[in-house]
């Protein structure tokens, strides 16, 4: 008998192994594919990888305004595509390693829930072995969205890929229409536009990037348009027959483009079939399951975390509800929040954002305060992005002077933007932001030079 049985290996699953079998449950965890889920193999670690290489290309054929001449800068896709693989297995056998050092027993195959048994235990079957648990934490995750348009279809047309297909090509692509300009979309478009492709984005939203901050969103789009993207907003598509992509303006037009791939990137939708769940008669809502605020379903013992609750697509969500999973369950009573939940986007530059956009705020009915600056006015952002442009917005309660939401474009700004998250989280004011240091010089200084101008 297991303490907990957890379905998927993917950021939620592994993270929550690890951390029940350190803390002395006995712990069973089912991976049909490779640890790590679509995140490390499919995903944030193989894309953040090619994006890598693409921006130092883009560095090396512009270094000479750095004062660093170059000659004769190659691309060569072949090795790119390979480190992508080195980095995928190295850090899958990292994940092994340390579900190995927390004592867990890691199944290879498909899980199959059964239903509970007469003591009350979770049945799960995989590979003709029948397994019993305590507790069960689903972990499923998540699947690329194929919307019913016309001819939408991978088997029969090789032109299609998703995330999955593309990241495995051989060949780059001499253009690219990608369908949807959300956060995947986007970042493909970078890599390809970097690499040389021509790209086409078709996005049925008046802007890309439709969860973040639409001024900064719109900048970004700007800045591609220049670098030769080409957008296609409030565009509905149609059908898509071999290379061609045809779909309708907001003016009603007609209009079709090819491209010798096209990517299917119009979201996710969570995995909540064909693993038996039917069986324990587990609640959903809008297509994820259902849970509470420490991560509970309705039915007791059964928990689920990560892409499959379809709330938060993100890994670093799914890390967190995993968390909240295992300290309840070992004694430390945990509940989830979302209040402070980063979004990022590795194009160059890079966006990030936490907490309410303004329009958010605003359709709250909350009275805010905007402080917004030039990311140039961070010393360092001028020595390292030369020509570049970027901005950092902060949203602030007008009565409290609370942190309500901080959102950025510019490099670095991933690895500047958990700060912002701390500050949100705990409630900060710009009072006592104002008073914490920042290093100098950082770019990270931007945010407190944006809340100065209040």
């Amino acid at each position: 008998m297991f303490d907990i049985a957890i379905i998927g290996g993917g950021p939620a699953g592994y993270i929550a192994a690890e951390k029940a079998g350190k803390n002395g449950l006995k712990v069973i965890l089912f991976e049909k594919k490779d640890l790590g889920g679509v995140c490390l193999n499919e995903g944030c670690i193989p894309t953040k990888t090619l994006l890598y290489s693409a921006k130092l290309y883009d560095n090396a054929r512009k270094s000479e305004k750095y004062g660093v001449r170059t000659e004769n800068v190659e691309l060569d896709y072949k090795k790119m595509f390979d480190r992508k693989t080195k980095v995928i297995r190295k850090l899958v056998a990292g994940v092994g390693l340390k579900m190995k050092n927390a004592n867990v027993l890691i199944v290879k195959g498909e899980a199959t829930i059964q239903g509970k048994n007469a003591e009350n235990a979770i049945v799960i079957a995989a590979n003709e072995e029948k397994y019993e648990a305590r507790n069960l934490l689903i972990c499923t995750g998540s699947e690329t969205f194929i919307p019913p348009i016309a001819g939408l279809d991978l088997s029969t047309n090789d032109t299609l890929v998703t995330n999955r297909e593309i990241l495995a090509l051989k060949e780059m692509p001499e253009s690219l229409v990608i369908i949807g300009g959300g956060v995947i979309g986007m970042e493909f478009a970078s890599l390809y536009n970097s690499l040389g492709s021509e790209v086409h984005v078709v996005e049925m939203m008046p802007e890309i990037l439709g969860a973040l901050d639409t001024e900064i969103s719109a900048m970004l789009r700007a800045q591609y348009t220049k670098k030769g993207v080409r957008f296609h907003l409030s565009c509905k598509v149609t059908k898509v027959e071999g290379n061609q992509v045809t779909f309708i303006t907001s003016d009603g037009e007609e209009r079709a483009i090819s491209g010798s791939r096209i990517l299917v990137s119009v979201g996710r939708r969570p995995i909540t079939f064909g693993f038996g769940l039917e069986t324990l008669g587990v609640e959903l809502y809008r297509g994820g399951i259902k849970v509470d605020e420490k991560m509970c379903t309705n039915v007791p013992g059964v928990y689920a975390a990560g892409d499959v609750t379809g709330f938060s697509l993100l890994a670093h969500t799914a890390v967190r509800e995993a968390e909240v999973v295992i300290n309840n369950l070992c004694g430390t009573n945990d509940t989830m929040h979302y209040n402070a939940i980063p979004g990022i986007v590795y194009t160059n530059p890079e966006v990030a954002g936490v907490g309410l956009t303004e329009a958010e705020a605003l359709a709250q009915g909350l009275e805010v305060d905007i402080a917004k600056l030039p990311m140039a006015y961070a010393g360092r952002f001028v020595a390292e992005n030369e020509g570049g442009e970027g901005v950092c917005k902060v949203v602030l309660d007008r009565l409290s002077h609370r942190v309500l939401g901080v959102h950025m474009l510019g490099n670095p700004c991933s690895e500047i933007i958990y700060g912002a998250c701390i500050a949100i989280e705990q409630g900060m004011t710009i009072d006592q932001l104002e008073r914490v240091v920042f290093p100098h010089p950082t770019v990270s200084e931007i945010v407190k030079e944006c809340i100065a101008t209040i």
